[in-house]
């Protein structure tokens, strides 16, 4: 299972980006010539989802279709802003090749400009989130864990990171505390970077964090299914669901309107949604 995960993740890091065209197209068209980097539910305009791939960023409405908001560039990492509807954050390369640096839209995802080179950069960030606890602080993994404290203005090195890195998670209660899925458990750290602990699943593969409102923190370990706790009572984990077969998620978002309602993508380039906690999920756009 660990080996797979490792091999999965390999083809998704070395996958080259191509021409996109500057038209709809279904998404499982797209989902065959690209990979997923980051979700997000659009939280102004029609779309109800935002998905970042190496192709660019593109739209979902549930019809079945991707429209194409930016240009052709590869995002390998993505996160909304949550204090602006309209603001996004990205790194990852653009079309000509090299690393873009740190990368900020103010229009939704359609224009992007680049704040910072970051530390020994341009970085290219695989894993990077925002703090909802302090929009102004931006977590990044290059060389190493980098902090923001003004929005991508300016970079410090943070610490170290843990070994078998897949994801970071920035808490929504505490600025200082970050969640990393690795291939051998869930870390957390509670000093903004400079230590990491075991927080649980050890020795297990966890292929995504996320955290959401009210204090809950979610997880997917492979094997078990999809855990979730609330980070005051972070050493009590229960199983959401552990019915999504051989899908691994990757990454989660949820609807800052309506808590029960989550979108995933997963290894395999499915996009699913949950509109019941995260119990059941069906394909994105598919009542269930």
């Amino acid at each position: 299972m660990k080996k797979s995960f490792r091999l999965a993740m390999l083809c998704v890091a070395t996958f080259v980006a191509a021409a996109a065209p500057a038209f709809a197209e279904k998404l499982s068209e797209l989902a065959k010539r690209s990979h997923y980097h980051g979700i997000s539910f659009a939280r102004s305009g029609s779309a109800e989802l935002l998905l970042a791939s190496h192709h660019g960023l593109f739209a979902l409405d549930g019809t079945g279709e991707a429209n194409p908001v930016s240009v052709v560039q590869d995002f390998m990492g993505f996160s909304p802003d949550p204090s602006n509807p309209l603001t996004y954050f990205a790194s990852g390369h653009p079309k000509t090749g090299g690393n873009s640096g740190f990368l900020k839209s103010t229009d939704g995802g359609a224009t992007w400009m680049k704040i910072s080179d970051g530390i020994d950069g341009p970085v290219d960030f695989h894993a990077m989130d925002v703090s909802p606890a302090d929009p102004l602080t931006i977590y990044g993994s290059y060389g190493g864990l980098q902090v923001s404290r003004d929005g991508g203005q300016t970079w410090a090195a943070a610490g170290s990171l843990p070994d078998g890195l897949v994801a970071l998670a920035a808490s929504a209660v505490d600025v200082k505390k970050i969640y990393a899925a690795t291939e051998t458990g869930l870390q957390i750290s509670t000093d903004a970077g400079a230590t990491w602990q075991a927080a649980k699943f050890p020795g297990q593969v966890v292929s995504m964090v996320e955290t959401g409102a009210d204090g809950q923190v979610v997880a997917y370990v492979l094997g078990r299914g999809l855990m979730t706790a609330n980070e005051n009572k972070s050493v009590d984990w229960s199983v959401i669901s552990n019915g999504l077969g051989d899908a691994v998620p990757l990454h989660l978002a949820f609807d800052p309107s309506d808590g029960e309602h989550m979108a995933m993508t997963t290894q395999a380039n499915a996009v699913l949604e949950s509109r019941d906690g995260g119990v059941t999920f069906v394909p994105f756009g598919k009542t269930p």
